[in-house]
């Protein structure tokens, strides 16, 4: 099978010969990510992926609330943790919820296709959502 030589922000390039661990390590930290540990309860995280639109309802710790992409084509929303993101392969980041050219891996063990875009909607003091 050969290797998607698209580029997204130049990640899938890099992804594609990221080898080693220190590879994987060295091409993520280059990335702009979501992290867990800087969503609040009640952030909206906007995962666009090549095939889907997933919305997460962050509900604190790993716990969201999903929808979108196969959790509405299989009648399974809910709550759901976040595994992380891999570049394609077994090694996973688990500290990181969404980032372009990542795929994301629910608990459950659904893997999104290629994400492409990630945007975060944060609750302001006066309840409106912000676009962050």
């Amino acid at each position: 099978m050969e290797a998607d030589r698209s580029s997204v922000s130049g990640v899938q390039e890099s992804a594609v010969t990221a080898r080693t661990l220190n590879a994987i390590t060295h091409c993520v930290e280059r990335l702009p990510v979501t992290r867990k540990q800087d969503l609040e309860p009640g952030d909206c995280v906007i995962v666009s992926t090549r095939n889907s639109i997933y919305r997460l309802l962050a509900l604190g710790g790993d716990l969201f609330h999903a929808s979108g992409g196969w959790f509405d084509r299989t009648s399974s929303r809910g709550t759901v943790t976040v595994n992380g993101c891999t570049l394609g392969g077994s090694a996973i980041c688990t500290d990181i919820v969404a980032a372009n050219g990542l795929f994301l891996e629910f608990g459950n063990r659904v893997s999104t296709t290629r994400i492409q875009n990630v945007r975060v909607l944060r609750l302001s003091e006066s309840g409106d959502r912000i676009l962050n």
